[in-house]
C-alpha cells in the first residue's frame, strides 16, 4: 500500500521591502503541491482583502482564546494587532502530502523552528540597505515615519540570517524566484520523504 508523502513546512522571512511577497506569489503560480498558509489576525480588513483568502479576520477575544487553547503554531503582537498560524491546519496540509509555505517575521520563525524542528527556513534579504530604502520609498504606500520605522526594524532583522537554512539575496526577481523554486524541489528529494517509493526499488535489487 502506497503512503502519502508528508509535506514540507517552509518558513520564509524578510525585512519589509525585500521582495518576499513577489517571490512567494511566483512560487505559488509556478509550482504544484505547495500552498500558502493563511494567518489569523485581529487587524481590520484593508482594501480588497478577503476573509479566508488574505487572512482569517477574528476578534481579539477569539484570538486570545485560541492562544489559551494552544491552537497556534506561532503568534505575535505587532503594532497592537495579533497574528498567528493555525497548528491544526498546518498539520492537515502536511499530512495530505502538500507542502505549506509560511510568511512570518524572525520572531515567528523562531517559534516555528522550536515547535517544528523539521521546518525548512529561508531568509530573503535585499542586496543593500540603500536598495531597500529605495524600494520602500518607491512603493509610495507609507509615510516617511513608517518607512523610517521599517528601515530601523530591518537593521535588527538582517542579523538573523544566520538562524535560517537558506539565504536568498534578492538582487534579481527572476533569478531569485528560480532559486526559491529549486530549493523547494530539492527538499522534496530527501530520502525520508520518498521512503514509500524507494523501498520497492531497493527490493527489486535483491537476489532471488
Amino acid at each position: 500500500m502506497t503512503t502519502v508523502r508528508r509535506g514540507n513546512l517552509f518558513v520564509i522571512s524578510a525585512p519589509s521591502g525585500s521582495g518576499k511577497t513577489t517571490l512567494v506569489r511566483r512560487l505559488l503560480d509556478t509550482l504544484d503541491d505547495v500552498c500558502f498558509s493563511v494567518s489569523f489576525t485581529t487587524r481590520p480588513v484593508r482594501g480588497s482583502e478577503r476573509d479566508g483568502i488574505d487572512y482569517h479576520f477574528v476578534s481579539q477575544d477569539l484570538f486570545r482564546t485560541k492562544i489559551e487553547d494552544g491552537e497556534f503554531l506561532e503568534w505575535a503582537e505587532v503594532h497592537g494587532n495579533f497574528y498567528g498560524t493555525s497548528k491544526v491546519v498546518t498539520e492537515q496540509v502536511r499530512a495530505s502530502g502538500e507542502d505549506i509555505l509560511m510568511d512570518v517575521d524572525v520572531q515567528g520563525a523562531a517559534q516555528v523552528r522550536k515547535a517544528q524542528p523539521d521546518a525548512i527556513t529561508l531568509f530573503v534579504m535585499p542586496p543593500s540597505f540603500e536598495v531597500l530604502e529605495e524600494r520602500l520609498r518607491g512603493r509610495r504606500q507609507d509615510s516617511d515615519n513608517v518607512i523610517l520605522g521599517r528601515l530601523e526594524e530591518a537593521r535588527h532583522e538582517i542579523h538573523h540570517y544566520k538562524d535560517y537554512d537558506y539565504v536568498l539575496i534578492n538582487d534579481s526577481v527572476e533569478r531569485t524566484s528560480e532559486l526559491l523554486k529549486a530549493i523547494v524541489l530539492a527538499e522534496r528529494t530527501r530520502p525520508r520523504l520518498l521512503e514509500d517509493r524507494i523501498r520497492p526499488i531497493v527490493e527489486s535489487f535483491k537476489n532471488e
